[in-house]
């Protein structure tokens, strides 16, 4: 029985040896779990009346081969496609050959996030499995299937069609006349780029002027009266079509931020905007724009893509704009030592794994996703060198064990 307790042991210890060695391989890999060789012992059988005396092991046996899901650390790379699961979760990718989808294969799930985006704008792995998700069209529909950005497209121009202002007029201003050579020009202006239908740029203009007060005397308050105005080369060409009449309180308060409609003039015609004011003040010191902002835009063409924690990839343009492309969903288990690896740092689904739930990253007991990162593999190399030599030893001493039993035989045959 000894022969064969020592080779039992030979084996499982080998056994052990090879699943060190693989952890230790797959130190730098990223998304590796580390496994550990699980082992029983052996009985032959029962020896006299019973109870655990009569019991005679024969050896030992890998009883399994376990893997370890803890959270691997973060690495920064700074590729947008390279993304890091922090916390519980899968990422669902779908088998791809040359004709299409391979339906013989199962699905594949991975805590790898090496991505990129292939001829075709989808996101896939280095061995071409394409990463599962939900992709948004132009019209807010959502459909599931494999993630998909559509490079070639550009962002279609958008005309303006509001105008955000904020500015201090001075108080010490007095009321604009027509000017003379002997009475200055009172009538301040700045200006702001919008667009047209075709998203033609077009400088702006915008004045404002002080006129006449209204309101008073006392106790009827005092309201301070400006006129804003778009598109005039001078204060002496505006017109009531194109102007806004703002109020001030005596403590420099904005009564009507507006909006109001104001028009622009570019080469293919003139433009109403909605122009609004808020958090304008008229106070004593020198006149001063602090924002100004509009909602139009030029036609852009496509320059990358950010990835939010939550999954969500969207599509950034040479206009300054972007759109929600695509969002990633997670796939978590009921029990994740239920997996079956399948090598490339992938897994699938088994029975005693479950089927796989999918959900949105961050939400439920599913961890988010970090662009930019890799998680690294959770295999610590001092406590892998250690096994590996206490495994060594073993199999040192297993061997041992056969020699023993071989000299004890020998001994036992040269007997007359």
């Amino acid at each position: 029985m000894s022969f064969q307790t020592g080779l039992s042991g030979l084996n499982a210890a080998s056994k052990n040896l090879d699943v060190i060695g693989n952890n230790i391989a797959n130190a730098g890999t990223a998304g590796a779990k580390k496994s550990r060789a699980e082992f029983a012992e052996v009985i032959a059988s029962t020896i006299g009346a019973g109870g655990s005396g009569g019991q005679a092991g024969i050896g030992v046996e890998v009883s399994a081969v376990s893997q370890e899901f803890s959270q691997g650390n973060i690495s920064v790379t700074g590729n947008t496609l390279d993304l890091a699961i922090n916390g519980d979760g899968f990422f669902p990718l779908i088998p791809y050959n040359a004709t299409g989808q391979d339906k013989d294969k199962p699905s594949l799930y991975s805590r790898s996030g090496i991505f990129k985006l292939d001829q075709d704008g989808y996101v896939v792995n280095n061995n071409g499995e394409k990463l599962y998700g939900i992709n948004y069209d132009l019209s807010g529909g959502q459909t599931l299937g494999p993630l998909r950005i559509d490079t070639s497209t550009s962002n279609a121009p958008a005309q303006t069609t509001t105008i955000g202002m904020q500015f201090n007029l001075d108080a010490r201003a007095v009321v604009w006349n027509t000017p003379t050579p002997t009475t200055p020009l009172t009538t301040y202006g700045t200006s702001i780029t919008a667009y047209d239908t075709q998203g033609i740029a077009q400088d702006v203009k915008v004045y404002m002027r002080r006129v006449a007060d209204t309101g008073g005397p006392l106790p009827t308050p005092l309201v301070n009266n400006w006129e804003v105005f778009t598109d005039p080369t001078s204060a002496a060409t505006a017109t009531t079509s194109n102007v806004a009449t703002l109020q001030f309180d005596s403590n420099g308060k904005l009564l009507n931020p507006g909006p109001f409609t104001l028009p622009f003039t570019t080469k293919n015609g003139t433009f109403n905007a909605q122009a609004s004011f808020t958090n304008s003040t008229q106070f004593a010191s020198s006149f001063g724009v602090t924002t100004l902002s509009q909602n139009g835009n030029p036609d852009g063409s496509f320059t990358g893509i950010k990835i939010s924690e939550s999954g969500v990839i969207t599509a950034r343009y040479s206009n300054g704009k972007s759109m929600d492309a695509c969002q990633i969903q997670l796939a978590s288990f009921r029990n994740n030592q239920g997996l079956q690896p399948v090598g490339g740092g992938n897994w699938v689904a088994t029975n005693s794994s479950g089927v796989a739930t999918p959900g949105t990253p961050g939400t439920l007991s599913l961890g988010s996703v970090r662009s930019g990162a890799l998680e690294d593999s959770n295999v610590d190399l001092t406590a892998e060198l250690v096994n590996m030599m206490t495994a060594q030893r073993a199999y040192q001493a297993n061997v041992q064990t056969i020699k023993t039993q071989d000299q004890a035989l020998s001994a036992l045959t040269s007997l007359r």
